[in-house]
């Protein structure tokens, strides 16, 4: 079916994201695989193009434009060229909305133009060792010394963790306040006190960096106070959908890509004498998959319209996110499989698919908190 949530604007924008890829990115990528990093220059180089900061004002230095179709062009391609690694979308529409909707002026104009020029990397530090999707759980406290905040604690699986210049951590600054004790606080690189751990070894999106991060008596300034103090637990909730929604608009790419990818593959490929798209099997599969994948894909463009029109609500982005990732996985697994030995090669797009995805129905809320939302709607 032909889509209709696009005007020409965004598919100018497409063929930039696109140009931008072939240049700055694909032909660096498997180095930074292995590196397990990418490269800062690829943040810059990003920058230069616009394609950071594309929803924070001009007068910061950002696109100005908050429309949210941008954003899921972004994902689109970054998703169909394989790159998680260079994580743009958490950058842009996870913690942007954090620093716009929240920062002081003062604040704006000390952090925007380095986020919109890529001389700023950003990350959000929630996950702890013991805490993950139970923000009563986390035990990174912040005490009230006056003129600072006393920070300690470590948080841990933090996308960005190694490169990221400002770190929004939800920490404790109230004891007895349950989830509703927590706070924003920015710590910045050089920070005294703040240490990154070990650069963590997943099974897949090696590019990306993600650490365990240490506060030992990490002074804070009390300017770098995030929103409304003993409000984190508000503020969270106000920006999951469009986080959901972001991790979902993936999802459904990497399906749709995937599915592509197969089709071409069991054309071309033989078995008994003939292509493996004349067994029925195979086109069963195939036929199973695209459908999935249309009903989704109408679902989620939906979704993408009612959130450029601030219109989406926590339930339909936790449907969103929960179906989309459940897809891409469901997806992924078949298409290995159709692709029979060679999709277990690391050469292969559909193994690295298969990986670097797997994390999708984990991050910004388990399969199982999403489930948890939109029951506790339909039922309470």
């Amino acid at each position: 079916m032909k889509r209709r949530i696009f005007e020409a604007e965004h598919e100018a924008f497409r063929e930039t994201v696109r140009t931008f890829l072939a240049k700055e990115v694909l032909p660096h990528y498997e180095q930074w695989e292995k590196d397990g990093i990418v490269s800062r220059q690829a943040w810059l180089a990003a920058g230069r193009q616009g394609l950071l900061g594309t929803a924070v004002p001009q007068e910061y230095g950002g696109g100005g434009n908050p429309d949210f179709r941008y954003a899921a062009v972004l994902a689109e391609e970054f998703t169909r060229a394989g790159t998680p690694g260079l994580a743009l979308g958490l950058h842009n529409d996870i913690i942007g909305p954090y620093l716009t909707s929240l920062a002081t002026e003062e604040q704006k104009r000390r952090w925007l133009p380095g986020f919109c020029s890529g001389e700023l990397v950003t990350a959000i530090a929630m996950t702890e060792p013991g805490a993950g999707s139970d923000l009563q759980g986390i035990r990174t406290s912040a005490e009230d010394r006056g003129d600072h905040w006393l920070l300690n604690g470590s948080k841990t699986f933090i996308s960005n963790g190694i490169l990221a210049d400002l770190v929004i951590v939800v920490a404790r600054t109230t004891p007895e306040g349950g989830a509703h004790g927590l706070s924003l606080l920015v710590v910045e690189r050089g920070a005294e006190g703040f240490e990154r751990g070990r650069n963590l070894d997943k099974i897949g999106q090696k590019a990306q960096d993600t650490a365990e991060l240490f506060f030992h008596d990490v002074r804070v300034p009390k300017e770098n106070l995030l929103g409304e103090l003993n409000g984190a637990f508000v503020h969270l909730m106000h920006n999951l959908p469009q986080e959901r929604l972001s991790i979902a608009m993936a999802g459904i790419a990497a399906a749709e890509h995937l599915l592509e990818l197969t089709t071409t593959y069991v054309k071309e490929r033989e078995a008994f004498g003939r292509p493996l798209a004349k067994l029925q099997h195979i086109r069963f599969e195939i036929a199973e998959m695209a459908t999935e994948c249309a009903v989704t894909r109408t679902f989620l463009d939906r979704c993408i319209v009612d959130h450029t029109h601030g219109e989406l609500d926590h339930v339909h982005a936790s449907m969103a996110k929960w179906w989309a990732t459940e897809l891409q996985k469901r997806v992924a697994d078949r298409c290995l499989q159709l692709h029979g030995g060679y999709g277990y090669m690391s050469e292969f797009p559909v193994a690295r698919a298969f990986t670097d995805g797997r994390i999708q129905t984990i991050y910004g809320g388990t399969t199982e908190i999403m489930k948890e939302i939109i029951g506790r709607s339909l039922l309470s």
